[in-house]
């Protein structure tokens, strides 16, 4: 995805260990450099006292390296990349809370919630929810296509997940080698 200015959408994925005080640090390097965070997920990595931080934002290149460059500095960081969307698997989910009468007057709604791979998993006479996993394009046109029928009461996504397409883990080699150096 490209807007102006050479600009791209990466993808960054930083672990750290797990001190209070690293998801601020990290993103006071964003604000420093005036670079805006689209969306972000911090959670548990697969390595026991590692969490894993991913990262969106639209920048060129060589601010991408600086980035990564500036984040690898902080003391508790253990590694940062950063992917375009060609390097990496991702995904999103989102929730959206449509009106139940809507929906009822509205058959179309729900041709349309089937036809973006979506599903109801609640309904009462005031709301329903429907939820969706995808990619980012896919969830915003499932959001406007559903907002221009006038059914959204509320609608919410999460930051993206990602896996690198390596066969192996980045910070797994990492910490072998630096296990080997000790």
């Amino acid at each position: 995805m490209t807007i102006q200015n050479q600009t791209t959408l990466y993808t960054m994925i930083i672990y750290s260990e797990n001190f209070a005080g690293i998801l601020n640090q990290i993103t006071a390097v964003f604000t420093r450099r005036q670079v805006n965070i689209e969306s972000l997920n911090v959670c548990a990595s697969s390595t026991p006292g590692v969490h894993k931080y991913t990262i969106t934002c639209y920048c060129t290149e060589e601010m991408a390296i600086m980035l990564t460059k500036q984040i690898e500095k902080k003391i508790d960081v253990l590694q940062a990349h950063y992917f375009t969307d060609e390097d990496i698997f991702t995904m999103e989910a989102c929730l959206l809370k449509l009106s139940t009468q809507g929906i009822m007057e509205n058959p179309a709604v729900g041709h349309i919630v089937r036809q973006h791979g979506a599903r109801i998993v609640e309904v009462n006479p005031t709301y329903s929810i429907v939820e969706m996993k995808g990619n980012t394009d896919n969830i915003l046109s499932l959001f406007q296509k559903l907002d221009e029928m006038k059914v959204v009461l509320q609608f919410v996504r999460s930051g993206r997940i990602a896996v690198t397409k390596l066969r192996v883990e980045l910070l797994d080699k990492y910490l072998a080698e630096r296990e080997l150096e000790q």
